[in-house]
């Protein structure tokens, strides 16, 4: 049984790190979820007050743990549900996957509810043995797409290629190509969006680019083709992004005046309607991961896939474009 309060120091060499990484690398038999409910719950402090998982240290802190979560985190379970597998080996696996499917539980989940239909699931009864360095909730996660979101996603099997894997993405080195069809016609034909992205304040569930204290965020879009309908005038955007910002591509879009088709939540209208037609709305976001290239974890040779619109998303364009 451990006795609480129980008290970590960081040194300089720590300064840069997050916090819930550091305490992770520190308390080992803790998952980072578990350690950022703890820190959600204000039982970990740092130098006497309450901080965030994300706070970045300065060195030479001293972080008090006062107890154990109240309510631990779920532990994903396996649930057969069909998967679109575009590769696999031993060490790794690109998924296709579909809108509408989360990828995991999130760390506060309370009720088995939450802990259904999710692509953790799914591979959990697929693969059976996953990555465990995204902890309990997030076995062989290691980036993610937006629940209406579809698209490849990588996912790791073993720890090694994990952190390897996460390397590349820390680095850059990992190149993600989107499709997204916005409503209007962006000025320029080839952009970037530099502005950095921040959680809403007053809306939590959102994010924004007119915040304070934002983080770097980087979106290259090309226009590939511009639409001119009797429900509107829409590009259809070839994306690609430096940095993976929770919603990026959808606020940069927005920020611009171009929200992605489908996407209500940051602006798009929920029918597409003109003077004489109307389209049925779309139930989810016009934005789906393309391709996606890295280097393989193991046999370090360079690797890309590439995974073409789905249905729902092809016919509103022949829709639009006839």
């Amino acid at each position: 049984m451990k006795l609480f309060p129980i008290t970590i120091s960081s040194s300089l060499d720590d300064a840069g790190k997050r916090l819930d990484q550091f305490l992770s690398a520190q308390l080992t038999e803790t998952s980072r979820a578990r350690i950022q409910q703890l820190i959600a719950e204000e039982k970990i402090l740092v130098n006497g007050d309450s901080a965030k998982a994300s706070l970045r240290l300065r060195g030479n802190e001293t972080f008090t743990i006062l107890g154990e979560p109240e309510v631990p985190p779920l532990k994903a379970i396996p649930e057969e549900i069909p998967l679109d597998i575009i590769y696999e080996d031993s060490d790794l696996a690109v998924i296709n996957k579909p809108a509408g499917m989360m990828v995991h539980a999130g760390a506060g989940a309370t009720d088995s509810a939450r802990n259904k239909g999710t692509l953790v699931n799914a591979l959990l009864h697929h693969f059976h043995q996953l990555s465990s360095v995204g902890g309990e909730l997030r076995p062989g996660i290691v980036h993610r797409l937006d629940k209406e979101t579809s698209g490849l996603i990588l996912v790791a099997k073993n720890d090694e290629a994990h952190r390897r894997l996460a390397t590349q993405f820390s680095k850059r080195e990992v190149k993600k190509t989107y499709v997204a069809l916005v409503h209007g016609w962006p000025k320029q034909d080839h952009a970037t969006i530099r502005t950095p992205i921040a959680r809403d304040v007053v809306r939590r569930t959102r994010m924004t680019t007119r915040g304070h204290g934002g983080r770097e965020a980087i979106t290259h879009y090309t226009v590939n083709h511009r639409i001119d309908s009797p429900v509107g005038k829409f590009a259809l955007l070839e994306v690609k992004i430096d940095t993976g910002r929770t919603h990026q591509i959808r606020v940069h879009l927005s920020s611009i005046g171009h929200p992605i088709v489908g996407d209500a939540i940051y602006g798009a209208p929920r029918e597409l309607r003109g003077k004489n037609a109307t389209l049925a709305p779309l139930s989810r976001n016009f934005l789906h991961a393309t391709s996606l290239q890295f280097v393989h974890p193991r046999a370090n040779k360079s690797l890309e896939f590439s995974a073409g619109l789905p249905l729902e998303l092809q016919n509103l364009l022949d829709n639009l474009s006839s």
